[in-house]
């Protein structure tokens, strides 16, 4: 592989939330959507929910933004990846994320929990997100 290769090659990015239904599957798209080329985003959950909150996906929606394949996924289907960072979106992620396989840089950026709340909530989650996680992931990998 050259430089070259290596410059093209995205950098995987590990989104971890508790439950993987709502702010970590929305970043993943987001991050795979702005970040296209640059960054492959997953996600994962510490204690993943049965499937996607349904906020999140219709505010991905409203967005324009891809919701195919979502659902949530547990940390150990992840943890084999080579994972260049790992971006806790709440507090419980944080103070609960594993040990890998070999260290990785790790970010938290916390973002409200919109469950139970209104789809204005989800939307004002998923701009959240857009505006700060895209900038701390673009500094912390220096793309």
């Amino acid at each position: 592989m050259t430089d070259r290769d290596i410059m093209k090659t995205p950098k995987t990015v590990l989104v971890l939330c508790t439950g993987n239904s709502c702010r970590s599957q929305m970043a993943e798209v987001i991050l795979n959507q702005d970040l296209a080329g640059l960054v492959r985003a997953l996600s994962a959950g510490t204690r993943p929910q049965p499937r996607v909150a349904d906020g999140a996906i219709a505010a991905l929606k409203l967005a324009g933004l891809p919701t195919g394949g979502l659902y949530p996924k547990e940390i150990d289907a992840v943890m084999n990846e080579a994972i260049d960072l790992v971006v806790t979106v709440c507090d419980n992620a944080k103070e609960s994320c594993p040990v890998f396989p070999r260290p990785v840089p790790r970010i938290h950026v916390a973002f409200h929990d919109p469950h139970g709340e209104p789809l204005e909530s989800f939307a004002a989650v998923r701009d959240d997100i857009r505006a700060r996680l895209i900038p701390a992931v673009r500094e912390a990998l220096g793309i």
